[in-house]
């Protein structure tokens, strides 16, 4: 990936070093998820894509979804142990890959659902915030230094059909 990527171990330790701070979660340049907020599921999603290049690739995501009600029901977020509650009680159920890529699903009226990346996770005063940006769409193959696309592939024609024969080594071919 362009963008630095967040594991989940590192995003977990986060949280658990900060309990007693609120969660809140910045989407874009002050604009910011409400308190009223609700971790509604954490997916764990095993990838497997063929790049442009032919090439195999495999990684796993976790994607904490997001719920923002229509209605403000309170005016701080959750503390980081209450999100460390449900994140263990996921884990009850689910192990999640410690080394998966951390993507926050979220999406309100004003701002399209979208999976995005927690860009950094910091303390300020009273807060524990998580700093969101969108992902990148990057080509592998690129990223590799080779160039996307199917190889060229050398076409060999039959010129002694024609009449003329074609020698190796004389360029005709």
């Amino acid at each position: 990936m362009n963008m630095e990527t967040m594991n989940w171990q590192t995003f977990k330790q986060t949280i658990e070093q900060n309990q007693t701070l609120d969660l809140q979660f910045q989407y874009a340049e002050n604009k910011w998820v409400s308190p009223s907020y609700h971790i509604t599921e954490i997916k764990q999603a095993p990838i497997t894509s063929v790049d442009c290049g032919g090439v195999v690739n495999k990684w796993t995501e976790v994607v904490v979804q997001l719920w923002e009600p229509e209605v403000k029901q309170q005016e701080r977020a959750m503390k980081a142990r209450k999100a460390l509650s449900i994140i263990e009680l996921v884990e009850k159920s689910l192990v999640l890959d410690a080394d998966a890529i951390v993507k926050i699903e979220f999406g309100n009226s004003n701002f399209d659902t979208r999976q995005m990346l927690p860009q950094k996770i910091y303390a300020d005063g009273d807060n524990l915030i998580v700093d969101l940006r969108p992902d990148t769409v990057q080509c592998k193959a690129n990223d590799r230094g080779e160039s996307c696309g199917p190889k060229p592939k050398i076409q060999l024609k039959n010129l002694a059909a024609g009449g003329n024969s074609c020698t190796p080594g004389s360029g005709c071919c």
